[in-house]
């Protein structure tokens, strides 16, 4: 139902149903019904028909308007994002790209490929180049559940890292449309897409095993890999990939825990509503 047929229906339900009860209470109950009796009833119904259908009525309008408010928020956040990942893009990004030309031609000019110092110089420009990139994608992929239906969209996310980077993943997906809000649904797929994007990139995993259901007091939604885990020398872009979940967990108030089991890797988020 669209927002003006609810505005219309408002509008004419106490005029339809005034007219419903007048022509009756003439034609029918006139004989059964005083006059006087008539008058009482009538804004009694009137009542009554606008307790049932308008509330209801009232309900949806005040939904549609709070979805709006949020859609509104929603892309002027994609908006402010765009503009932050274009500034990153043409002027940081750029900076570093134009000083690690400039780094490769010092090592051909003087010969620096095996200098321990030139090599760490090199290998932190890289990492910093890596954690801007990554910034900018996060900054530029926002979650899209708005856009497209949600568990679609799930669906293709799954299906595009089977395909791109030969795994075998097995899902099961027991949590659906209806069982999240908006807000909770763009933040567990943001996360999801965290989850599984520090995997293929820093993992060297074969498997990946995806498991959400719906519990008692919320839900449970964990991301298992069979790769080589987490470790000291784990990459600042997959440092990075794991502060955004930690810090997108915590804004929605669920648990994010990071564990080592039997030669797989464990992400698990948590939600516990309060009792």
């Amino acid at each position: 139902m669209t927002y003006k047929q609810i505005k219309w229906l408002i509008l004419l339900i106490p005029t339809i149903t005034i007219g419903i009860w007048e022509f009756s209470r003439h034609t029918f109950f006139l004989q059964y019904i005083s006059m006087e009796l008539g008058n009482w009833l009538s804004p009694l119904i009137v009542f009554l028909v606008t307790m049932i259908f308008l509330l209801k009525l009232f309900n949806l309008l005040e939904k549609m308007q709070e979805e709006l408010k949020q859609e509104k928020a929603y892309k002027a956040a994609l908006e402010e994002r765009e503009k932050i990942a274009r500034e990153l893009h043409d002027g940081i990004a750029q900076s570093l790209f134009l000083l690690s030309v400039k780094m490769d031609k010092l090592k051909k000019a003087t010969r620096l490929e095996d200098n321990e110092a030139y090599q760490k110089i090199e290998k932190t420009l890289h990492h910093v180049n890596q954690d801007v990139r990554q910034a900018i994608t996060n900054l530029r992929h926002a979650p899209e559940p708005h856009m497209l239906p949600w568990e679609q969209l799930l669906n293709e996310l799954i299906q595009s890292v089977k395909e791109e980077n030969d795994l075998h993943v097995t899902t099961y997906w027991e949590l659906h449309e209806n069982d999240l809000t908006a807000k909770e649904k763009i933040e567990l797929y943001a996360c999801l897409k965290e989850a599984l994007m520090n995997i293929t990139k820093h993992a060297h995993a074969s498997r990946i095993w995806i498991d959400a259901r719906m519990t008692e007091t919320g839900f449970i939604c964990q991301v298992k890999d069979d790769g080589i885990g987490f470790c000291e020398e784990t990459s600042k872009a997959a440092r990075y990939g794991l502060q955004i979940m930690r810090d997108r967990t915590e804004e929605m108030g669920w648990a994010l825990t990071f564990n080592r089991r039997n030669g797989q890797t464990i992400v698990e988020i948590k939600k516990e509503n309060a009792s």
